[in-house]
């Protein structure tokens, strides 16, 4: 089924893309050939590698293509006419009559911070085709690219998927945990009674996820993961882990796993009063023989969006030819046990995999909203 034209009769860019993603695509596409950058002109002071799709009428035609949002590229562009080669002044005249100036100032805040950026910037940058998306779920929503990987994987849609995330320090976040307060000035100090929060952390993580091993390549594989809504409350955890165990249970069905057979467990342990109370409740309920666990945001800061990607990585280290030794992420904290909660079989630096072979991580991520996603992680079988 084919999408209708345009206004002006000029079927959309990209197919199955909203206005905003569309215009995004087509602000990087100019970018990075130089026309708009200044970066790449010959000795006349004409754009020197500007692609069939970048001369200034298809640059117009292709913005009346997307309607309204025409608009608002023409405001952007429009106050910074010194960053555009001669050939665009006609082009950037014609937007001038349609439009109303902005500040400078908004330029970055409507092009580089838009959700889906980095996916966009990441597909263009190295030529990537299929489909391209950002997810946001708070503090799950790496993990749950990797699992939206996997499927689109399974489903036989992609060959190979970038995958990952990234979350960066600002003074919303930082505020907004404060006012919560949920953040403490030493530390965090997961699972002991002496915890007072959780330490805002930055980081990225991005995996290259195949359907088939690749040659020369280590045989780790993500062997499945299981997601759950509890909605129990805008930044509460549900709290008995009712919502976190039916994540880790949909998870070993869908790795064809036991609870028994998890060699070591990766836990959200945010430091929280709540998340570590109904995180171990759940962990205890799954895993009442115990499994090997630690936190490993004392190392890192809670990194919020980018921490499911990022704990992913160090069960992928730990699996991984650089870990001859076999160790696994310590659990760094006081050694003080919250004696109200299920006691969990902490690691410490000297704990090992306890085999060689057939290795199964698990990682758990849970965020505001009752969003709960783990992840199994594990030799390829």
């Amino acid at each position: 089924m084919s999408n209708p034209p345009t206004a002006n009769g000029n079927p959309p860019l990209v197919k199955g893309m909203n206005r905003r993603s569309q215009i995004l695509r087509l602000l990087m596409r100019y970018r990075h050939s130089g026309v708009f950058s200044g970066m790449n002109l010959d000795a006349a002071g004409n754009p020197a590698d500007v692609p069939a799709d970048g001369n200034p009428e298809q640059f117009v035609s292709d913005l009346e293509a997307l309607g309204p949002t025409f608009v608002k590229l023409g405001q952007m562009l429009s106050t910074r006419p010194d960053m555009v080669p001669v050939e665009f002044a006609t082009a950037l005249e014609r937007m001038q009559e349609k439009v109303a100036e902005i500040p400078v100032e908004r330029i970055h805040a409507i092009v580089e911070q838009e959700l889906g950026a980095p996916a966009s910037f990441l597909a263009d940058w190295l030529g990537l085709s299929g489909p391209v998306y950002s997810l946001s779920t708070a503090c799950t929503s790496s993990a749950r690219a990797l699992l939206s990987a996997h499927r689109l994987l399974q489903q036989g849609l992609c060959d190979a998927v970038l995958c990952g995330g990234v979350d960066s320090l600002c003074r919303l976040t930082l505020n907004g945990f404060s006012a919560l307060e949920a953040i403490s000035a030493e530390r965090c100090n997961p699972f002991s009674a002496n915890r007072h929060g959780i330490n805002i952390g930055e980081g990225a993580a991005l995996f290259v996820m195949t359907k088939e091993p690749v040659a020369n390549a280590s045989s780790i594989a993500l062997l499945g993961g299981g997601a759950s809504s509890d909605a129990h409350h805008i930044s509460a955890p549900e709290p008995t882990g009712a919502g976190a165990q039916a994540a880790m249970r949909k998870a070993l069905a869908s790795a064809n796993v036991a609870a028994q057979e998890i060699d070591y467990l990766n836990l959200h342990g945010t430091a929280t009063q709540h998340n570590d109370a109904m995180e171990s409740l759940a962990v205890q309920a799954l895993f009442p023989q115990g499994v090997a666990c630690s936190s490993t945001k004392p190392l890192t800061g809670h990194t919020l969006g980018a921490a499911g990607a990022l704990e992913a990585a160090f069960c992928w280290l730990s699996l991984s030819p650089y870990n001859s030794d076999g160790l696994l992420p310590p659990h760094l904290w006081d050694g003080q046990a919250d004696p109200t909660l299920p006691r969990l079989p902490l690691v410490d630096a000297d704990t090992r995999l306890r085999r060689a072979q057939g290795r199964r991580l698990m990682s758990n991520s849970f965020a505001f909203g009752g969003s709960n996603l783990s992840l199994i992680i594990g030799d390829v079988p």
